[in-house]
């Protein structure tokens, strides 16, 4: 097995050699830290598997050290904290807002192996995430956002989440699972319309989550309505996204009446990208950071007029979007640490040009023919354009004409389109 990497972060110096030497002699590959400062340095550039934190320490205390990589959505390991006899009330209440347990000094050398064993065995059944609700930001907007979340944690009843395209839906609806429970994303439909109990009993006790609800198609429309209508048997929250305004899509007759008002009881907005800018910076280190440990990209710092430069760009793909420029800035950057340059290089290339003005050109259309030919001779037409724009990748077919996959094809059976297999 891999040596585990263990962050120690104490001002004492006789302690933090005495913890090196022990967990380096019982396999640990163990960094050191004197204060907050280099503690938050080190922790941008990897993931430890446990930190060992002092509480007091000359530039920062643990506890807001502790709170700040929660904020940030760095708090992705456990942490033990490290208390002299004064402060072990305050190693109590770190454990309420995030660390794995505490250890008071001086550290029991049985005690501390103990302590550490538990913290890994812990971290290794919980799952590793990438981000999280709390690393949206701080602003108010998704203060609100997180409040309103817990708010209706509690609440046994399907969820409808509104937001843009990349917005943050999916951090949401996994900020309402419960840690544990099964966990199932619905990206293709058939199930839904031909068994939606069979899903149920798959998710017993945990979150069937829908990531763009307005995509079904009438049957599995109606399939979730069932479901929902017997979730509580099977203990199981359901949680749907939608970036489409339902009830338009229902005066059209393309969503059900009886599906929207079950979705309507329960709704919450998730602001853009845009409505919250000031968390841009946070985010921006919390991706690069989750990146680096992910082995995507190599980490490379921000500096200040990157990050204003990013906090002042156009993001309509929210935070997917601002998640590609960021990994693109680090697989491509040349220097140590990003900078005004590199951001302007990257945004560039995806800067949207003036539209050219097309001239009319006329359809290959026999207007005299009679309606349902005409009709049926235009729907070839388009069909046989979007699959070609799409290079014959019928998920885009399906994304670009807006219809579900499985009706797709039915469409283009009956109009003779041909498409690879």
């Amino acid at each position: 097995m891999t040596a585990r990497h263990v962050l120690v972060v104490d001002d004492e110096v006789g302690i933090r050699e005495l913890l090196y030497d022990i967990l380096q002699d019982e396999g640990y590959h163990v960094k050191l830290a004197e204060n907050a400062a280099q503690a938050r340095d080190l922790r941008q550039q990897m993931r430890p598997d446990l930190v060992l934190l002092d509480i007091w320490m000359p530039d920062c205390d643990g506890i807001s050290l502790l709170k700040e990589w929660g904020n940030g959505g760095l708090l992705t390991m456990p942490v033990v904290m490290m208390s002299g006899h004064g402060t072990i009330d305050t190693a109590v209440e770190a454990t309420r807002i995030g660390a794995f347990d505490f250890l008071e000094k001086p550290i029991a050398l049985q005690k501390l192996l103990k302590t550490v064993e538990a913290a890994l065995k812990h971290a290794e059944q919980a799952p590793r995430s990438d981000m999280n609700l709390l690393s949206l930001g701080k602003s108010a907007a998704v203060s609100a956002l997180r409040e309103r979340l817990e708010q209706v944690a509690i609440m046994d009843v399907p969820l409808l989440l509104i937001g843009p395209k990349g917005s943050g839906a999916d951090l949401c609806a996994h900020f309402l699972h419960r840690t544990g429970t099964p966990w199932l994303e619905l990206d293709h439909y058939e199930k839904l319309a031909d068994a939606p109990l069979d899903l149920l009993e798959q998710a017993r006790e945990g979150l069937i989550y829908i990531p763009e609800v307005a995509d079904l198609g009438k049957t599995a429309q109606k399939g979730l309505a069932l479901l929902i209508g017997k979730a509580q048997k099977y203990a199981v929250r359901v949680v749907c996204a939608t970036t489409r305004s339902l009830p338009s899509l229902a005066q059209q007759g393309q969503f059900d009446e009886t599906l929207l008002q079950l979705l309507s009881g329960l709704t919450l907005q998730i602001p853009a990208l845009a409505e919250h800018r000031e968390d841009i910076p946070d985010l921006v280190k919390a991706m690069a950071t989750l990146l680096a440990e992910s082995g995507a990209a190599p980490y490379r710092e921000f500096d200040i007029a990157a990050l204003n430069a990013l906090r002042n760009a156009e993001w309509p793909g929210n935070l997917s979007q601002l998640n590609g420029v960021v990994k693109n800035l680090m697989l491509t950057s040349l220097g140590e640490k990003i900078t005004l340059e590199e951001v302007h290089r990257v945004l560039e290339q995806f800067a949207v040009t003036e539209p050219v003005v097309a001239t009319a050109i006329p359809l290959p259309l026999d207007l005299d023919q009679p309606l349902r030919e005409a009709r049926d001779a235009f729907e070839r037409l388009y069909f046989e354009h979007q699959i070609a724009k799409a290079g014959g990748n019928m998920s885009r077919v399906a994304e670009a004409v807006e219809l579900e996959r499985t009706h797709l094809y039915r469409k283009l059976k009956q109009l003779n389109i041909r498409t690879r297999q």
